[in-house]
């Protein structure tokens, strides 16, 4: 799951609109960003099998990034430096629960691979990928609704606002096509830098998306939206 992720963090952002909602997003896609560092570090892996081509489900290794244990870990340090960041308490606790939706939206997805507490521990995993259509159905209504309640309630100015759509929109449709026509990766850690650029490049563009002055609460209130 990748554009489901964005969809998480877009449901979030109206709870605290003066949190840049890149920060959601990057958070949202934390876990990733760890598990991909990882593989390349070589702490963690993925394998593509041989019918990837028809499955387009490779197998990974992840307890550091993916696990249940871990994930919470994460969690508590994405709401310490929101709160180092910021001083709201509303906005780290956010910033935890964006990152702990990924874990969440993984277990749904995923095989039973995902750990609760280190490699050797019970794996867990409700493999809604086996039913891919069904799967992408789920992406697509999480990327829809939170797009829908987003922009109801957005506080960014109209130009960004739909940027910041039309980037989600985009990210559906390449996350459709890796799960259904994209070819397999020449190699573990081809796939794994290809990945790490995009969901850094993703998160800094939804941060600069997300950034500047905000639409005032009277604009709001009256639909008057300003350029």
């Amino acid at each position: 799951m990748f554009a489901g992720h964005i969809g998480a963090a877009l449901v979030l952002a109206p709870a605290e609109p003066r949190l840049n909602v890149g920060a959601l997003v990057a958070a949202a896609l934390l876990l990733d960003v760890l598990l991909w560092l990882f593989i390349l570090l070589g702490w963690e892996s993925v394998t593509i099998p041989a019918n990837f081509a028809a499955t387009h489900q490779p197998s990974f290794v992840f307890p550091y990034s993916h696990g249940l244990a871990a994930s919470v870990a994460w969690s508590a340090v994405a709401a310490a430096a929101g709160y180092l960041a910021t001083r709201r308490a509303r906005a780290a606790a956010l910033l935890a629960v964006a990152v702990f939706s990924h874990w969440l939206l993984d277990a749904l997805v995923h095989q039973p691979e995902l750990p609760l507490l280190g490699a050797a521990s019970m794996h867990v995993g409700l493999g809604a990928w086996q039913h891919l259509a069904l799967a992408l159905a789920l992406e697509a209504g999480i990327v829809l609704a939170g797009l829908a309640l987003f922009l109801r309630t957005r506080t960014l100015r109209r130009g960004k606002a739909v940027a910041l759509a039309a980037l989600a929109i985009a990210l559906l449709a390449f996350t459709v096509a890796g799960m259904t026509v994209a070819p397999a990766p020449p190699s573990p850690r081809a796939m794994a830098a290809s990945s790490l650029v995009t969901l850094l490049v993703v998160s800094a563009l939804s941060t600069w998306l997300g950034s500047g002055r905000l639409v005032a609460a009277a604009d709001l209130s009256d639909h008057a939206q300003l350029p």
